[in-house]
């Protein structure tokens, strides 16, 4: 066997879990079973154990190496891990058809990667501080898109609306909504507390002004959609397709400031 395949194989042992329980929920949803699902939990961690393990060896092996592929794949992966704990405290076993295809996807991607991109700043304590928050922001917000979609699809199946995806029960949308409000607004302090940051580190590290570039202007523009999001909850008591939409855009938007910038600079243009 070949090192590429011996290489391989971790990663497409994370896929097949992710894969293998997402499948088996659908298989099993109509009447699903309190030792299955707890099965489902277990093998769920026992994937996050291996995908955190090969981000590690990824990322950590020789510096600080955060490309594109190690980027999102971090992001799944801790977009799962706030599934597994989210679900174990309230049961939300309908997000498994949408967060696990994409985490089995992304977590496949680091095995492909060819080139590194290693931070010269990783010496930095708080600047790593300040990568892993915007990391975990970003994941949070993935979590809750993903959430978001289950919600659409809620609601249209509560006015009797055919949709593409039929799953066979949902939490109640008020309980639905709260979560969701609750995830981001903890993602948009987390989010805050990036941008802030991120401007002090340009200005006393980097030394240079902070750049009104296209990632910039984006990631200002997905807070503002977020802040106005949470502001309308509260003064307006907004709900139900108006968030979802405005959950939606906010994340669009910072899909586009980071992780869209990194597709172009690495991926694309090959820096």
């Amino acid at each position: 066997m070949t090192y590429t395949a011996q290489k391989l194989i971790p990663y497409l042992v994370v896929v097949f879990i992710y894969l293998a329980v997402a499948i088996d929920y659908w298989r099993i949803a109509k009447t699903p079973e309190n030792t299955q699902l707890k099965l489902h939990s277990a093998m769920i961690a026992l994937g996050l154990l291996i995908h955190g393990g090969l981000l590690h060896q990824s990322i950590f092996s020789a510096g600080f190496n955060l490309g594109f592929y190690q980027s999102v794949s971090a992001i799944f992966w801790l977009t799962v891990l706030v599934y597994w704990i989210t679900d174990r405290n309230h049961q939300w076993h309908s997000l498994q058809a949408f967060v696990l295809p994409p985490a089995a996807l992304f977590a496949l991607l680091p095995a492909f990667s060819v080139s590194h991109h290693y931070l010269p700043e990783a010496e930095n304590s708080l600047f790593v501080a300040h990568v892993w928050i915007a990391m975990i922001a970003y994941s949070l917000f993935t979590f809750a898109a993903l959430h978001a979609l289950l919600m659409a699809i809620a609601e249209r199946s509560l006015h009797h609306k055919t949709t593409w995806i039929k799953l066979p029960s949902f939490p109640p949308l008020m309980v639905m909504e709260s979560l969701l409000f609750k995830i981001i607004g903890f993602g948009f302090i987390l989010l805050t507390i990036t941008l802030i940051s991120g401007m002090w580190f340009s200005e006393h590290i980097f030394n240079k002004a902070l750049q009104f570039n296209h990632k910039t202007i984006f990631s200002i523009a997905s807070w503002f959609i977020y802040a106005g999001l949470l502001f309308g909850r509260l003064q307006y008591g907004w709900r139900g397709i108006k968030a979802i939409r405005w959950t939606l855009t906010g994340f669009v938007l910072l899909l586009l400031a980071y992780i869209g910038s990194m597709f172009v600079s690495q991926i694309i243009l090959g820096r």
